[in-house]
């Protein structure tokens, strides 16, 4: 019973919780022993035995919804899964390899992986086709990011190379840490021949990954399927509903408790009436034998249940997805939000959430890929005192660098990169003239870093970088004539103004994330031993000289300078060392390395002694390339109240810096905070001295919102407003605490009451976890948007999720809600297609409830004046075409087309967003005033109607005071008052709206006419009774009287109050609407603006590489030149904000406004 359970996806056990992994290679039996998971992946919802169970139970949230239960479909990721799971790769089975897909890879496999293929599962790499064991993986479909990363094996299983026989024979035994969600730590040991190998991240290969730049490698299968690091962090797919769907719940109770009370009332006034009324009639009505008033009344109700049923909006929901979907197509057609470059349209993949778009509160964004496109330039530099980079005009004044600005000339060196740009031409002259400083700058930038050079063709140099900005500092040595042309272990190879120099390389002092720095140690050819450190500018003061005091007061400036316009610092200096000293500092370096218990605090400690007494050589700064448009984009959507955090697996000092360039960070902010403690009671601490500078009366206890009586859900906590604007920067070690049960309120507290927050070296669980912390104590909607798979439990958790497409993956896509390729078509996401959406479907709830509660109405006040009889008010194929054919075409024309400004207007005032933060276009309080205006309606409706054609006669005498003539006056009048209301509603008509306006009231009078005639009657004489009625009433002038008179009181209140409150007390909305009207709807053309220079006393550290470099690797003695192979090229050509749309300057809400 329970395989045929696990087999339709419902498994009811308690999942055992897995702990140490043990397998072998090459042994499917004692592996499948295990029952371990296979490598097939499932990320749909459903199955064939589950879909109609479990989408039912979904569809039936929506209560009044159980005729969907036909028109559900199954959603399509069974055809993602499919396509996965049928990938082919070649499998070692039996001696042989063979050609398997990927679902039926098992735990304990040998698989061969080739050039440019996906990396089937998680994999211990065994040997590659690269010296060394080296293979070079591309990670953006796990973090976004485009440069290749290196990984290698151990020896040991490397010299098994590509012999099948060798590697068929492997018997080597893995025992590793359980299935888990840490993408940058793995820990394990291997068994083989005797000996137990330790097994560290860098020898693993993540399913999600792909092969770059190495033709082979073997892999052991690991993990398979969803034990995978990458299906770990994948999280559950859920069913997301808008807060509208959650209200509409709400209201469909309070709709039938309504419906019941007015069933009550006339049913009750049925068994009154038929007790003091009813026998007088029985000679007309005779009654059943056993029949009484209580039975009458009794039947009644279910009657009135009956006639009284389109008070209860099943057809809004038909309605409602037709709206959804067609806002969605206008979302997928925006030729403003597709990338030419890319040819990346933006992607609606759900109908159901378009108008969620419209009430973001909170943004949470990744950085990496997202906000920047991971590219690094070479912007400026301070050398030997004296800054470079700037361009200035005759006068000395800086001059603005565009794509016109003349670039300098390196043609003289024939190995630059013609990818590479500059503008001082100074820095050049300097170099030229033989500037033994700046040579001494560059010679270091290309000696110090752990970069592998690939050299395609003679002079056609690649490098191969851990980082992109190692690579940025490494080319700008090479274009300025220090050509980083080669390496060996024991020697670096350059070209110093085109003379071949090679330099012995005797140490690498490797960089971490304590040291914040890294040195090399060489000696020239001459023999002079130098040690050359680049690092965190506040690191390297640390250990300089007391004679470069004053190079460093200029330089700090320099830093100062640029870290004030958002870019990367990094300070370099050197030291010349006497031989005999390094001799003694070797040996006690080679006891260190060898050590066999605390290795890594002997090294820093050895580091520690030879790096002192340094000589400032210079800074340099690099900058983190912004995608087109960020900066305005966050700045648009900090003006329309949108909260924005930023969750990246990056270092602190990467993190602050892009969110000062961005604009996220400013200095003009109160006060940034920086929470970096190690404990949670320092975290505590930390939280709460920021929360009370922020309020300084703010209390102890998170105050809550009072919940409903018998709600379950966890309260709601208040907003408290900050003194100020602030910002928040959390590393992920701080982040893990105050995510803790007993800390997560005052994090969200603290965290809330700033305009930003940034979350440093998060993994993409605790990214989950801070957007499912605000979802469940605060009333706000959320919308999280990334790019890589690291990226897809955020967008799965978040109300609505949003993926970048293009060049880093698609992980983040596939699991998206809408997507496109720039962040900057975010701000026309929300700012426009969102508000537009819930301005549309608030309008349209608000006129649907108005329309069906004035008709159903009508039928209550009748039930008085007919003895409770349970006879409807209006023409039966009234009743059966009012909400099909009479009102359908007009609600769906306001609902597709409407808009109160148009998208100009909606980017030059973004306050125009807030009143969708707040609910207030559409809530419970809306909801009361829409009955009591229908209340008010159907009194009009019904009783003037009613006065008007009692006791009236004809002009010629003839009475026309029947049923007939009333019913058809009463819904005449209906139909009139309703669409008038709807085109008051209207705020932007096009010629679609008067098409289906006036051809719907044609309709009705076409219709009536010929449903009225003798023709129809004589056909089918039961069907329609109503003979003549119409051309007997609607030629005369007291019922067109009637009508006018009718539709006027029903509508010059709301005209009156409109007024008013216009007058009195104006929306935003009402403001805006008076300024297009007063422009006669022509903006004034943007104002250009220039990037304003920024003055900051802010210091900055150079954001390094994520992970250890690569000093082991390169001084391990075995030789390092590849082949030369081809490769596409890794950073594409930046794309011209020119032809694309700009974001839209902001103006104050109060210019030009009249007074009210």
């Amino acid at each position: 019973m329970g395989s045929v359970l696990s087999a339709c996806g419902l498994n009811f056990k308690k999942e055992k919780v897995q702990g140490e992994r043990h397998l072998r290679a090459n042994d499917r039996e004692f592996n499948l022993s295990f029952k371990y998971a296979n490598n097939a992946i499932k990320t749909s919802k459903y199955n064939i035995f589950t879909f109609l169970p479990l989408n039912l139970f979904e569809q039936f949230q929506r209560l009044a919804n159980a005729y969907f239960v036909f028109l559900l479909i199954l959603q399509n990721r069974h055809k993602n899964d499919r396509q996965v799971n049928n990938r082919k790769v070649d499998v070692l089975i039996d001696g042989q390899l063979k050609n398997e897909k990927w679902m039926n890879v098992q735990v304990g496999d040998i698989i061969k992986l080739e050039n440019n293929q996906f990396v089937t599962a998680d994999l211990l790499l065994l040997s590659s086709s690269e010296p060394l064991n080296l293979i070079y993986i591309e990670t953006a479909e796990l973090d976004g990011e485009t440069n290749l990363k290196v990984k290698q094996a151990l020896t040991i299983t490397g010299d098994l190379g590509d012999n099948i026989d060798r590697l068929a024979a492997f018997k080597g035994e893995v025992r590793c840490e359980a299935p888990n969600n840490r993408l940058d730590k793995f820990t394990g040991t291997l068994a083989v021949e005797g000996q137990t190998f330790a097994l560290d991240n860098e020898r693993i290969l993540l399913r999600g990954c792909t092969l770059r730049n190495t033709e082979w490698c073997f892999g052991l299968v690991l993990f398979g399927g969803p034990d995978t690091k990458l299906m770990q962090n994948s999280g559950k797919s859920v069913f997301k509903r808008t807060s509208i769907d959650h209200l509409m719940n709400v209201l469909v109770l309070i709709i039938f408790g309504l419906l019941a009370c007015m069933c009550t009332i006339l049913a009750i006034g049925n068994g009154i009436w038929e007790y003091q009324q009813g026998s007088s009639f029985t000679v007309f009505l005779p009654r059943q034998e056993g029949a009484d008033a209580a039975l009458s009344g009794f039947l009644t109700f279910w009657s009135y249940v009956i006639i009284l049923n389109t008070v209860v909006p099943i057809s809004l929901y038909v309605s409602v997805e037709i709206l959804r979907l067609g806002n969605s197509y206008y979302i997928d057609w925006d030729r403003k939000m597709y990338h030419t470059k890319s040819d990346t349209p933006a992607q609606a993949r759900t109908t159901t959430l378009n108008e969620e778009l419209g009430q973001i509160k909170y943004i949470f964004s990744d950085k990496t890929g997202t906000l920047t496109q991971n590219i690094m330039t070479f912007n400026r530099c301070s050398i030997n005192g004296k800054s470079y980079g700037e361009v200035v005009d005759f006068t000395g004044q800086r001059i603005e660098i565009t794509e016109k600005t003349e670039k300098v000339d390196f043609s003289w060196n024939s190995l630059a990169d013609p990818k590479f740009s500059f503008h001082d031409h100074a820095l050049v002259e300097a170099v030229k003239q033989g500037s033994t400083e700046v040579h001494a700058f560059f010679r270091l930038l290309a000696l110090c870093h752990t970069v592998m050079p690939e050299e395609k063709t003679v002079g056609n140099l690649y490098y191969q970088a851990q980082s992109p900005d190692e690579g940025a500092l490494v080319t700008a040595a090479r274009n300025f004539g220090f050509v980083f042309r080669s390496r060996t272990p024991e020697t670096i190879s350059v070209v110093e103004m085109g003379t071949n120099t090679t330099y012995e390389l005797l140490a690498v002092l490797d960089f971490n994330n304590v040291r914040k720095r890294m040195s090399v140690i060489v000696r020239s050819q001459e023999g002079r031993l130098t040690l050359y450190c680049k690092g965190a500018d506040t690191i390297i003061y640390e250990r300089l000289h007391p004679s470069c005091s004053k190079l460093m007061e200029v330089t700090t400036e320099h830093l100062n300078e640029y870290a004030g316009e958002g870019l990367r610092t990094l300070a370099l200096a050197y030291k010349d060392l006497d031989e005999a000293e390094f001799q003694a500092w070797r040996e006690r370096h080679h006891e260190a390395s060898t050590a066999l218990e605390e290795r890594e605090e002997k090294l820093d400690a050895i580091y520690e002694e030879i790096e002192t007494d340094l000589l400032l050589l210079g800074a340099t700064a690099v900058e983190d390339k912004l995608q087109d448009g960020v900066p305005q984009t966050i700045e648009q959507l900090s003006k329309a109240d949108i909260k924005i955090w930023v969750l990246t697996g990056d270092k602190q000092e990467t993190a602050e810096n892009i969110g000062y360039s961005c604009n996220m960070l400013r200095e003009e902010m109160t006060e940034v905070f920086v929470v970096a403690a190690d404990t949670a009671e320092g975290v505590r601490e930390e939280l709460v001295n920021a929360r009370k500078k922020m309020c300084p009366g703010s209390p102890d206890e998170a105050p809550f919102q009072k919940s409903r009586f018998g709600s379950k859900k966890p309260k709601l906590v208040l907003d408290e407003k900050a003194d100020g604007e602030f910002g928040l920067v959390i590393n992920g070690h701080s982040l893990s605490y105050g995510l803790q049960k007993d800390l997560q309120l005052e994090l969200l507290r603290t965290a809330c009451m700033c305009q930003t927050v940034i979350c440093c070296r998060v993994t993409p669980l605790q990214k989950a976890q801070v957007v499912e912390l605000v979802k469940k104590y605060k009333k706000a909607v959320t919308l999280a948007i990334g790019d890589g798979a690291n990226d897809v439990s955020m967008i799965k958790a978040a109300h609505i999720g949003v993926g970048i497409s293009g060049q880093e993956g698609m992980q983040a896509v596939l699991s998206s809600d809408y997507s496109f390729a720039q962040f900057r078509y975010l701000q026309r996401l929300l700012l426009v297609h969102g508000r537009w959406s819930y301005l549309r479907m608030c309008k349209f709830l608000r006129y649907f409830f108005y329309k069906n509660f004035s008709f159903t109405f009508i039928h209550f006040w009748y039930g008085f004046f007919c003895g409770f009889s349970a006879q409807t008010v209006y023409d039966e194929w009234f009743i059966t075409m009012y909400n099909l054919v009479y009102t359908a075409l007009p609600v769906i024309g306001l609902s597709l087309f409407d808009q109160d400004v148009n998208d100009r207007w909606s980017f030059q005032y973004p306050q125009l967003y807030s009143p969708g933060q707040q609910n207030q276009y559409f809530s419970i309080k809306a909801f009361g005033k829409i009955l009591l205006h229908s209340c008010y309606s159907s009194l009009i409706l019904f009783f003037i109607p009613y006065a008007a054609m009692h006791d009236t006669v004809r002009d010629d005498g003839k009475d026309i005071a029947d049923y007939q003539s009333f019913a058809l006056l009463a819904q005449t009048c209906l139909l009139m008052v309703v669409n008038l209301q709807l085109g008051l509603d209207t705020y932007y008509w096009t010629a679609v709206n008067h098409f289906f306006l006036w051809g719907s009231l044609s309709v009705y009078f076409a219709v009536s006419f010929t449903l009225y005639s003798n023709g129809m009657f004589l056909i089918f004489t039961s069907s329609f009774p109503f003979i003549g009625t119409a051309r007997n009433s609607l030629n005369q002038p007291n019922v067109w009287l009637t009508i006018f008179l009718t539709t006027i009181l029903c509508v010059l209140p709301v005209v009156a109050l409109r007024f008013l409150l216009i007058q009195l007390r104006p929306t935003i909305n009402d403001k805006v609407r008076y300024k297009v009207r007063q422009a006669k709807a022509v903006l004034p053309p943007p104002v250009r603006r220039f990037p304003r220079r920024r003055i900051s006393t802010r210091r900055s550290g150079y954001a390094f590489s994520h992970a250890r470099g690569y000093g082991d690797l390169v001084t391990s003695g075995r030789f390092l030149r590849r082949p030369v192979k081809s490769r596409p090229a890794l950073f594409p050509l930046a794309e011209s904000p020119i032809a694309e749309n700009s974001p839209q300057t902001y103006r104050n809400i109060g210019e030009g406004m009249p007074s009210s």
